[in-house]
C-alpha cells in the first residue's frame, strides 16, 4: 500500500525528529567520558592535590622515620601527585651515612626488595633547614621574595592537602630533630592562617608518632579531617629490624597504611572509610585515631585519590563562531579538549573561569553562554527537512 503525501510527510518529521532528540550533545558527551574516566564521581570540587612530607627526626637510629616519609613520598608520586606539588622536608643523613651498609639507598622492608631513595627523588628541605618555622612557612605561604618556588607550597582555595608527620613526639608535640618542638596549638593555628588566606579546599593530616592523636586535638579550622598512630599515653610502635641494616626500617602504622595504599590506583573507588576500617589494632598495636567532626563530607563519599591522587583541569573548548578570527597556529574546533597539569597556582585560578576565543564566558562544561550559533544550525536543520519534504510531495503531485 502506497503511503499518502501527507502521511509520508509526517514520517519524515517524526523521524528526524526522533534523531534530533537521541543524538546527544557536544557537552553531554565529553562529560560522560570524563565521568566514566576522570576524577568525576568524587563529592569534591577541588581542581588540584599537594602534599607536605615532612620527617622531624634526623640521626642513624632514627632510619625509619626517614622511611616512613619516604614511602609516603613514592606513594603520592604513584598516585600522580608531581614532585612540583611535594614539598618533602628530610634530614637526608641515612641514605650515605658511615653506618649504612648500603650506601645511596633506604629500604623500608626487611628483604630490601625496595629502595625508596634511589635517583628519582627531591629533598626540598634538607638537614639543618628542617625546622619548626620553615615547616609553619611553607604552610602560611609567609616567605622570603628570594625563596625559590620549588620550596613554596603554591595552593589555592581549589587545593586539597596531604600533610603527613613522623618523628618522636608526646602530649601535644613533636620534636623537630633533637633541637626543638611544634605543639599542637602551632599546627592548628598554620592551619586557621591557611583557611584566611584561602590556601586550601580541604586538608587530610596524618601523623606516626607517639601519643600522635593529641597533636590534631587542638584543630579548630573547617574541612579538616585527621589521623594518628597512638592515643595519649601509648607509644607507636616500629615494625621489624633488618640484621644487616642493623636498626629498625619502618614504623607499623606506616607500614600498614602503605601496605592498603599498594592495592590502590589513580582510578580507584576506595573511600578513606575504607582506609580507616583496614586499622587492625593487633598488628599496629596502639589504637588510631581519625578526627572527622570538622570534616563536611561523609567518609565513605570521600575518595582516597582525593588527596593521594593527581588532578588535571579539563576545560571544553565551546564550537568556533563565524565571526571568530583564528590567528595562525590556532587549531582550536569543535570539540577540542584541553587538559593542563596543577603546576601553578596562576594556572589553576586563571582555569576557574575559563573564556572561549570570542571572548564569552563559559559555563558548565565549557558550554558557551551565547546561543546564537546553536541557533542558527537548528534552523539550517529545519530548514533542510522542510526542503526535503517539499521535493517529494511535488514529485508525488506531478504523478
Amino acid at each position: 500500500m502506497l503511503l499518502s503525501i501527507p502521511h509520508l510527510i509526517l514520517l519524515l518529521f517524526s523521524w528526524s525528529w526522533g534523531i534530533h532528540a537521541a543524538s546527544p550533545s557536544h557537552e553531554e558527551i565529553v562529560g560522560d567520558f570524563f565521568n566514566k574516566n576522570g576524577h568525576a564521581g568524587s563529592t569534591s570540587n577541588h581542581t588540584n592535590n599537594w602534599a607536605v612530607l615532612v620527617c622531624a627526626s634526623r640521626y642513624w637510629f632514627n632510619y625509619r622515620h626517614m622511611a616512613n616519609a619516604l614511602g609516603m613520598y613514592r606513594t603520592v608520586k604513584r598516585l600522580g601527585i608531581p614532585d612540583s606539588n611535594i614539598i618533602l622536608m628530610l634530614a637526608d643523613d641515612a641514605a650515605c651515612n658511615a653506618r649504612n651498609k648500603f650506601p645511596g639507598s633506604v629500604y623500608a622492608n626487611p628483604g630490601r626488595g625496595l629502595d625508596l631513595y634511589g635517583d628519582n627523588i627531591e629533598v626540598d628541605y634538607r638537614g639543618y633547614e628542617v625546622t619548626v618555622e620553615n615547616f609553619i612557612r611553607v604552610l602560611t605561604g609567609r616567605m622570603e621574595p628570594s625563596v625559590p618556588r620549588s620550596k613554596r607550597l603554591l595552593t589555592d582555595a581549589r587545593s586539597n592537602v596531604f600533610v603527613y608527620m613522623t618523628g618522636h613526639g608526646g602530649n601535644e608535640f613533636l620534636k623537630f630533630q633533637d633541637n626543638e618542638e611544634i605543639s599542637a596549638f602551632d599546627i592548628a593555628d598554620a592551619f586557621e592562617q591557611m583557611w584566611q588566606k584561602r590556601r586550601y579546599n580541604e586538608i587530610f593530616f596524618m601523623i606516626d608518632t607517639c601519643q600522635a592523636n593529641t597533636m590534631y586535638s587542638k584543630f579548630y579550622s573547617p574541612n579538616i579531617l585527621a589521623t594518628g598512630s597512638s592515643k595519649m599515653d601509648q607509644n607507636s610502635y616500629s615494625y621489624e629490624n633488618d640484621n644487616d641494616i642493623g636498626v629498625a626500617v619502618i614504623d607499623r602504622y606506616t607500614h600498614y597504611v602503605l601496605e592498603y595504599m599498594e592495592r590502590i590506583n589513580k582510578t580507584s573507588h576506595e573511600t578513606m572509610r575504607d582506609l580507616f576500617d583496614s586499622y587492625d589494632r593487633d598488628k599496629i598495636g596502639s589504637d588510631p585515631g581519625v578526627r572527622a567532626d570538622l570534616f563536611p563530607r561523609p567518609l565513605d563519599e570521600v575518595r582516597i585519590t582525593d588527596f593521594f591522587g593527581g588532578v588535571a583541569q579539563v576545560e571544553v573548548q565551546p564550537p568556533c563562531v563565524a565571526e571568530d578570527v583564528s590567528l595562525p597556529g590556532d587549531f582550536s574546533s569543535e570539540g577540542d579538549v584541553s587538559l593542563s597539569n596543577d603546576s601553578s597556582s596562576e594556572d589553576q585560578q586563571s582555569a576557574q573561569s575559563p573564556v572561549h576565543a570570542g571572548g564569552k564566558a563559559a559555563g558548565a562544561w565549557g558550554q558557551s553562554t551565547d546561543r546564537g550559533s546553536d541557533g542558527w544550525r537548528g534552523t539550517r536543520a529545519w530548514g533542510g527537512i522542510l526542503l526535503l519534504a517539499a521535493l517529494v510531495g511535488w514529485a508525488g503531485w506531478g504523478k
